[in-house]
């Protein structure tokens, strides 16, 4: 399929009318997945596993795979996220093995040449049909940063580097040939054939929250990725992003957050499991260091909040869903009357997770309407 989506009438699955509340996978292709712990059936990291989920989920109609773009562990008993695969050939390799789910690549943006994004962006689009989706990260871990020898630019300024790469991404995606003379990149005769199948180029997906990330994300992105660690502030926050990106850039954006599933029988039996895997079987020390990473190393860790390393540890700061099928489905359409367009989902043991998702939740969720 090499017809641009404009002409087809057609958008992937994040930006489709087809499910009121949308639903990803996320953090499958790195170590542990999102739960920092020793306990058994985390994500292990091999092809096998990644594409036995991948068609899991994309049978069970979730709407897309989001990776983690990671390099190196955050040390600890589990060095957690240390085997991680890169996501733009990971995204290829499961694009050609699934037929409707939505692919992204997650990339820190000083890593990748915007020419080089494009093209790898474009040839997945391809390879996917139209289900490629791009999640970019300004650069927040330093010491990855570093590996690829650059140095760390001011919080803000990442942001204006990203603004003008993403503007040049874009117009790659869609101008025939150009000379671009930003302030980052200067560049003569800028072109890439073949044009993505999707009209405009693949979905942007951005997770800064702070007022230069909101900024790009309204400018950019399709989608937004929050934490809401108040959600009685919910509503407020999403309507003010939505309004932001109206007012100020004329478009739409999509507002997700993230949630870690933690569903049994019944509540007594998901809160034993949880305070088995986060308080019995937690890495503390590795959630230290991916805290004081993500800080710049400013932090001791008498700073460090435990309610706020424990949701580290429980899913990477997610909304915890903890209880029986009934419970998780009543939270999830709160999230969604509130404004919230979706969620990303991570388990302790995904395969397991992602089937009883299919047999248990999809049959509630279509219930209450925020699935078909």
């Amino acid at each position: 399929m090499t017809e641009r989506y404009a002409s087809a009438g057609a958008k992937p699955a994040l930006l489709n009318d087809e499910n009121r509340f949308k639903l990803a996978v996320f953090g499958a292709n790195v170590s542990h997945g999102c739960s920092v712990t020793t306990a058994p059936g985390t994500i292990e990291v091999t092809w096998a596993e990644s594409k036995r989920l991948a068609q899991l989920a994309d049978r069970a109609g979730l709407d897309a795979m989001i990776p983690v773009a990671r390099w190196k562990g955050f040390g600890g008993a589990t060095n957690f996220n240390d085997r991680c695969f890169e996501t733009f050939t990971w995204a290829a390799g499961l694009a050609a093995v699934t037929e409707r789910i939505q692919l992204f690549a997650t990339m820190q943006v000083p890593t990748v040449h915007p020419v080089r994004a494009a093209k790898e962006a474009a040839t997945i689009d391809h390879i996917s049909g139209g289900r490629f989706g791009l999640n970019l990260v300004a650069g927040w871990n330093e010491a990855e940063v570093r590996m690829f020898g650059l140095e760390q630019r001011p919080h803000d300024e990442r942001y204006a580097f990203s603004n003008e790469w993403a503007t040049l991404v874009k117009r790659i995606w869609n101008e025939d040939t150009f000379d671009f003379d930003g302030k980052y990149f200067k560049m003569p005769g800028v072109h890439s054939e073949p044009k993505p199948v999707q009209a405009h180029g693949p979905a942007i997906m951005s997770a800064g929250q702070s007022p230069a990330g909101s900024d790009f994300a309204a400018h950019h992105a399709d989608v937004q990725f929050i934490f809401l660690p108040d959600l009685s502030k919910t509503a407020e926050i999403i309507r003010n992003l939505k309004n932001n990106a109206k007012t100020r850039y004329g478009r739409e954006l999509k507002v997700m957050s993230l949630a870690n599933i933690v569903c049994a029988a019944t509540e007594r039996e998901a809160r034993d499991y949880y305070d088995y895997y986060v308080h019995e079987k937690g890495d503390w020390e590795a959630a230290l260091n991916l805290i004081n990473g993500a800080s710049g190393g400013n932090l001791q860790s008498v700073e460090v909040d435990r309610r706020f390393q424990e949701a580290i540890i429980a899913g990477y700061g997610a909304i915890p869903m903890i209880g029986t099928a009934d419970q998780i489905v009543t939270r999830l359409k709160a999230l969604a009357d509130d404004g919230l367009d979706g969620c990303t989902l991570s388990w302790v043991n995904y395969e397991a997770g992602i089937q009883q998702y299919e047999a248990e939740l999809l049959p509630r969720l279509r219930a209450v309407g925020l699935r078909h």
